[in-house]
């Protein structure tokens, strides 16, 4: 056998054994999550609902971030509103003396 040839084969079961670990690390990963979420009382086939529910959750917390926003919004505007009606009653009440 050649050198290259060697470093070929080498290069196959290195490549091998990488693929076979990450199989591995990718099966222990899924148990170790399947695990947890059930000992939450998840269960694996709640998984479309579980989903449902954190899209429902997603869409409550951006309406209630939108809402603040707005709400801001609107009590600058109605204090800005108040600030320039006085201004405007108090230029008035002075011109019209």
């Amino acid at each position: 056998m050649q050198d290259h040839e060697v470093r070929k084969i080498v290069a196959e079961v290195l490549a091998e054994q990488q693929r076979l670990h990450n199989a591995n690390v990718d099966n222990e990963t899924l148990r170790t999550i399947s695990t947890i979420l059930t000992s939450f009382g998840i269960e694996e086939e709640d998984r479309i609902e579980l989903r449902a529910d954190f899209q429902h959750l997603r869409r409550w917390r951006k309406a209630s971030e939108q809402v603040s926003s707005y709400g801001l919004k609107a009590a600058v505007t109605i204090l800005v509103s108040g600030i320039a009606g006085a201004i405007w009653l108090g230029i008035k009440t002075r011109l019209g003396q």
